[in-house]
């Protein structure tokens, strides 16, 4: 059993910065990548950031420059630091992760989700 803990988000004013962050626990063997995605109403779910534990990184072009992801391996913990936020940054933010559970398969996780609400 693996859970993905969330925190941060709110509401802030346009230009104004948040910071999200997730703890991962539970069985975890090895981490493969994780990141955030973010559902605004009636929109379908966006991959804004990753880290892989490659090493690469992959940002959502409009949070590019905007947005910093950072991971803290020791800690199974991924952070998204937002800056200049935008109100169409506006959405509920998802916490994902995929990795193993044990040495053979691995499988995706979700958190919970944080609103993040930028008021023009």
């Amino acid at each position: 059993q693996v859970q993905l803990v969330e925190s941060g988000g709110g509401l802030v004013q346009a230009g104004g910065s948040l910071s999200l962050s997730c703890a991962a626990s539970g069985s975890i063997f090895r981490i493969i990548a994780m990141g955030w995605y973010r559902q605004a109403p009636g929109k379908q779910r966006e991959l804004v950031a990753q880290k892989t534990s490659g090493g690469s990184t992959d940002y959502l072009d409009s949070v590019k420059g905007r947005f910093t992801i950072s991971r803290d391996t020791a800690a199974n913990t991924v952070y998204l630091q937002m800056n200049s936020l935008k109100p169409e940054d506006t959405a509920v933010y998802y916490c994902n992760a995929r990795l193993y559970s044990d040495p053979f398969s691995w499988d995706e996780y979700w958190g919970q989700g944080t609103q993040v609400t930028v008021s023009s």
